[in-house]
C-alpha cells in the first residue's frame, strides 16, 4: 500500500525508478508492474529492463514471475535476455534457461560473453552433459573459447557432469587462470573422488583462500577419509585463511563419523572464538556431531538455544532422531509433538525418526499409529516397522508384514527381521531369513557370517561350516572388525588381529589378563560359547 500511495505522485521517470530501487518485497514489485502497465511506461526502457532485474534478484522462488515479466516486453534488450537466462539457471527449473537461449538462437539474438556462463551453469544443475557440450561448441564458433569467466563455468559444468577428464582438458589449455580457475577443478576432483589429483593440484595452487581448504576438507569427508580431513584442518588453522561455515560443517561431519567428541568440543569452541555466525546448517551439524559423540545432553542444549523460529524441519529432525538413538525414547515422541505444536511440517524423514523412537522403546501400537499415518510409506518406512515388530518380539507378525507388502523387501528389511530373530532366538524364521539375504547379495560378507552364527547358535556346526566354505567359492572375504576410541583428543584405531598400535604389547597383554578373567568368571562350551 505504501509503493501505492506514492504511485499519486509519481510524476516523472525518476520517481518511477526511485521506486523501483527502494522496493523491498515482490507485493511491491507488482503494485509498480501494475502501474507501469497502467501508465503505459512499461515497454520504454529503462522501466522493463529495471523491473525484470530486481525480480530476478529476489529470490529464485519467483522466476516463473519473472518469466512472465519477460515475455511482456515487446523489444528485450540483451541485458534482459541475460537476466531472465540468469533467473532461470538459478530456479527450480533450470532446463527453462536452456530454452530461453535456444530461443535467442531462433530469432537471431546474439549471446555475449554474459549469456554463456548462466546457461553452462543450467547444464551443470541439470547434470546434462548433452547440453554442455552443445554450448561449448557455441562458445567456440562465436569466438568466446578464452573468457576467463566463461572456461571457469565450463571446468564446473564438466565436473558435476562427472566428465573430469574435460574439465581437465579446459583447465590445462586456459591460458589465464585465476583462483576461481582453480578452486573449479579443485572442487571438481574433489566432488568425483579423485582424492590424489585434488591433493597434487591443491599443493601445485600458487594461492588458495578459505574455498580452496574447505573444497580438499569435504572431498576427504565425502571419501571416509575423516582423519586426513582433521589434518587438513590443522594445518589450515596454521598457515591459512579462517574456516567459514562450509568449513565447519564438513568438519563437525569428519568428527560426527570418528566419534572424537573433545575435538568436536574444540571445533565448537572455533566457532564461538572466530565470530562465525551458528546458522541453521551449523547448528544442525552441532546436534548431529554432539549426538554421534554420545553426548546427547550436549545436543540438546543446542537446539534448545537455537532462535525461537526454528522452523528447518532437518534441524528437528536431527534431534528427534538423535534422542531415539540414544534411547530417550519418550523425549523424542514429547519433541514431535512440540515440533507439530509449533507449526513445523514434518516430512518422511521424521516418521523414521519417531519409527526409530517406538523401535528402541517397544511401542508397537503407537508405530502402526505413525505407519498409517503415512499417504504413501517408502520402502525405508516398512524397514523401520519391520524393526519395531522383531525388536518387540512379535517375529511371526514382522515376517507376514514383510510378505503381505506392496514392494520387494530389501535387505535392510529382512536385516532387521534377521537382528530380531536371532536376539529373541526364532531359529526357524531366522534360517529362511538369512538365505533371502545371501540370495540378495550374494557378495556381501556380513550375509554369510549372519547365517553361519545362526547355524552355530542352533549347534548345526556342519551347515555353519558350509557357510564358510561357500564364502570362499564366491571369492567373498570377510572385512576385519574396526573400532576407535579417542583419549585426550588422540584418537586410536584398532583392526582385528592389528599389531601396528604403538603399545600393542600391553594392549594385548592387558585383553589377554581380561579374557583369563572373564572364563574364570562364566562357563563356556567345548565351542568357546557362553553357557
Amino acid at each position: 500500500m505504501v509503493a501505492t500511495l506514492i504511485f499519486k505522485n509519481a510524476n516523472s521517470s525518476q520517481n518511477v525508478i526511485t521506486l523501483l530501487e527502494q522496493c523491498k518485497s515482490v507485493s511491491q514489485l507488482k503494485q509498480i508492474h501494475a502501474f507501469l502497465i497502467a501508465s503505459g511506461l512499461f515497454q520504454h526502457e529503462p522501466f522493463p529492463s529495471k523491473l525484470l532485474l530486481i525480480s530476478a534478484n529476489f529470490s529464485s522462488s519467483h522466476a516463473d514471475y519473472s518469466y512472465r515479466i519477460f515475455c511482456q516486453i515487446s523489444y528485450p534488450t540483451i541485458f534482459s535476455w541475460n537476466t531472465i537466462t540468469r533467473a532461470c539457471a538459478n530456479s527450480k527449473n533450470p532446463n527453462r534457461s536452456i530454452s530461453i537461449f535456444v530461443k535467442m538462437l531462433n530469432i537471431g539474438v546474439p549471446p555475449d560473453h554474459l549469456t554463456y556462463p548462466f546457461v553452462v551453469k543450467a547444464s551443470a544443475r541439470l547434470s546434462s552433459i548433452q547440453h554442455g557440450m552443445e554450448v561449448h561448441d557455441h562458445i567456440i564458433k562465436t569466438g568466446y573459447e578464452s573468457d576467463r569467466f566463461i572456461l571457469n563455468s565450463l571446468i564446473h559444468m564438466y565436473a558435476s557432469c562427472g566428465i573430469i577428464s574435460c574439465a581437465r582438458k579446459v583447465f590445462d589449455e586456459m591460458l589465464d587462470k585465476n583462483l576461481v580457475s582453480w578452486n573449479s577443478m579443485l572442487d571438481g576432483y574433489a566432488k568425483c573422488g579423485d582424492l590424489n589429483a585434488a591433493r597434487e593440484l591443491f599443493e601445485s595452487m600458487p594461492e588458495r583462500d578459505v574455498v580452496s581448504w574447505s573444497s580438499l576438507i569435504d572431498g576427504y569427508v565425502k571419501g571416509g577419509k575423516h582423519e586426513q580431513a582433521l589434518e587438513i584442518f590443522e594445518r589450515m588453522q596454521a598457515v591459512g585463511p579462517k574456516a567459514n561455515d562450509v568449513t565447519m560443517v564438513s568438519i563437525l561431519c569428519a568428527c560426527a563419523h570418528l566419534g572424537v567428541l573433545e575435538q568436536g568440543r574444540s571445533m565448537h569452541q572455533y566457532m564461538i572464538e572466530n565470530g562465525l555466525p551458528l546458522n541453521l546448517i551449523l547448528l544442525t551439524s552441532l546436534v548431529d556431531m554432539y549426538a554421534k559423540c554420545g553426548a546427547i545432553e550436549e545436543a540438546m542444549l543446542v537446539f534448545r538455544g537455537a532462535p525461537k523460529n526454528r522452523s528447518d524441519v532437518l534441524f528437528w529432525n536431527t534431534i528427534i532422531g538423535a534422542l531415539a538413538t540414544h534411547g530417550c525414547v519418550q523425549e523424542s515422541l514429547d519433541l514431535f509433538a512440540e515440533m507439530q505444536m509449533v507449526g513445523v511440517a514434518s516430512d518422511e524423514i521424521t516418521y523414521l525418526c519417531v519409527l526409530s523412537a517406538c523401535a528402541h522403546g517397544g511401542l508397537v501400537k503407537e508405530a502402526w499409529h505413525f505407519f498409517e499415518s503415512l499417504k504413501q510409506p517408502k520402502s525405508e518406512h516398512y524397514a523401520c516397522m519391520v524393526n519395531v515388530l522383531a525388536r518387540a518380539g512379535q517375529l511371526t507378525e514382522a515376517y507376514e508384514f514383510l510378505n503381505e507388502m506392496p514392494q520387494q523387501p530389501t535387505a535392510s528389511m529382512l536385516g532387521a527381521l534377521l537382528s530380531g530373530c536371532m536376539n529373541h532366538k526364532r531359529l526357524d524364521i531366522a534360517e529362511r531369513v538369512g538365505k533371502k539375504l545371501i540370495e540378495l547379495e550374494p557378495h556381501h560378507d556380513g550375509r554369510y557370517v549372519g547365517l553361519s552364527n545362526i547355524y552355530a547358535a542352533d549347534k548345526r556346526w556342519d551347515d555353519a561350516k558350509t557357510m564358510r566354505e561357500a564364502m570362499e567359492i564366491v571369492g567373498v572375504k570377510k572385512s576385519p572388525g574396526c573400532s576407535s576410541v579417542e583419549i585426550s583428543g588422540v584418537l586410536h584405531r584398532f583392526v582385528a588381529h592389528d599389531k601396528t598400535h604403538s603399545m600393542s604389547s600391553e594392549i594385548y597383554r592387558t585383553a589377554n589378563l581380561i579374557l583369563k578373567q572373564i572364563k574364570r568368571d562364566a562357563d563356556y562350551d567345548d565351542q568357546g560359547n557362553f553357557v
